[in-house]
């Protein structure tokens, strides 16, 4: 039950990654909700892509 409360990005991720595609602005002055659903699809497919990455230098 614990692990259902777990935010699976930090804030500070999705910040970033708000950031390099060009959404932080909205995110800042208006929240996330304000952020299209193609938008939150791009932040979504670069965590994974990110998340891909750490897992293939663990593994090195």
């Amino acid at each position: 039950m614990a692990a259902r409360n777990r935010r699976m990005m930090s804030e500070n991720l999705k910040a970033e990654i708000a950031k390099e595609l060009g959404v932080y602005d909205v995110v800042k002055n208006e929240g996330w909700g304000s952020v299209s659903s193609r938008d939150c699809g791009r932040v979504v497919q670069k965590a994974i892509e990110f998340a891909e990455r750490s897992m293939a230098n663990q593994q090195k």
